[in-house]
């Protein structure tokens, strides 16, 4: 079954727009465990405009579930992730000053720098994963650097998914394939919701693990959190 991680950059931006720590990010964190999340994403920026440096330390000293760090490799972030030792960590090809992640790796092009740095979390006992577009050739050269997932893009999915479902799914079943065979493990994320996960997830049963986040904190002020990740993991084959 696919496991569900929750991302929790938005409860950061709220903590952080008043200064002090409400809402407790680690609390929330926990809350989402209790409640059926199979894990936790961050992804702390160099900014810290959600995230900290210090919230990674606090969630990882607490959390029982898989601890996901999103982020591009930059001299800061691998010292981090390399004394924390979260579970899995995720490379994502943004730039400091970008409002959130629109576009995956190019694995052909950045392969040695890619390799390396795998390498590196490898030897650490980390899990890797690269964040691509749903492009067969991209699949390919991410295997080549020793990545054990690949985490596919899904805006342009959800995107297109209100008005032509299928047309949207079709060049990310090929990529998950792809990644099947040459034996990635495989996630997605970036504007999964509860209008479009379901689909996603029964065209694509071996998905190891969705991350969300914008959307799921959205409903949840409506829905509450609880209510949100059981609906959130109804979707999840």
């Amino acid at each position: 079954m696919t496991r569900l991680s929750v991302n929790i950059n938005k409860i950061a931006t709220i903590r952080n727009a008043r200064g002090g720590n409400a809402p407790d990010l680690v609390k929330v964190a926990l809350d989402c465990e209790k409640f059926g999340a199979e894990g936790i994403t961050v992804h702390p920026r160099p900014d810290e405009r959600h995230i900290r440096y210090r919230d990674v330390y606090d969630l990882k000293s607490v959390l029982t579930t898989e601890f996901n760090i999103e982020g591009y490799p930059s001299p800061e972030f691998m010292e981090l992730v390399l004394q924390v030792k979260p579970h899995q960590v995720t490379l994502v090809p943004d730039s400091p000053s970008q409002l959130t992640s629109n576009a995956g790796w190019d694995t052909k092009l950045h392969q040695s720098k890619l390799t390396e740095i795998i390498n590196s979390l490898a030897a650490a006992g980390i899990r890797t994963s690269i964040f691509i577009d749903a492009d067969e050739e991209m699949v390919n050269y991410a295997a080549k650097t020793g990545a054990d997932r690949v985490e596919l893009y899904t805006e342009p999915y959800a995107t297109l998914y209100p008005t032509q479902p299928e047309e949207a799914l079709a060049p990310f079943v090929q990529a998950a394939k792809a990644a099947h065979a040459l034996g990635l493990g495989l996630n997605a994320g970036h504007d999964l919701n509860l209008m479009n996960l379901a689909y996603f997830s029964k065209n694509i049963p071996w998905i190891d693990e969705v991350s969300i986040g914008h959307a799921l904190i959205c409903d949840a002020l409506y829905l509450g959190l609880e209510k949100t990740i059981v609906e959130y993991k109804k979707c999840l084959v």
